[in-house]
């Protein structure tokens, strides 16, 4: 399961993991944010061990996605070592996030 993530914790969570990690950054009023949600879902199980998947609601933590730049949600972000790696906004496929994770991190 997709663990949640907050300003305050941000840091330690993400920036500080030892693995790489997908955050979601997304809002419950936003439709495609719920369509991506079971995806994210089925990715955090798949991924257990290899990369950490979490979620960010952006209108509980406005200050992360604004050091971020995020002006549109759903917005992935994959961090590494506190460096993002790549982005994509909007409700992608689930085999076009596992492309960008296969991509950028490796195994």
């Amino acid at each position: 399961m997709a663990g949640q993530v907050m300003d305050s914790n941000f840091e330690s969570e993400v920036l500080k993991c030892d693995l790489p990690v997908l955050v979601d950054f997304w809002a419950p009023w936003c439709g495609p944010c719920r369509a991506l949600g079971p995806v994210i879902e089925e990715l955090a199980n798949e991924y257990t061990g290899q990369v950490k998947i979490v979620k960010m609601n952006v209108d509980e933590n406005p200050n992360t996605p604004g050091k971020f730049g995020i002006r549109a949600i759903p917005t992935l972000i994959l961090f590494k070592n506190g460096e993002v790696l790549d982005q994509v906004t909007g409700a992608v496929s689930k085999s076009s996030i596992k492309d960008m994770i296969s991509k950028k991190v490796s195994k």
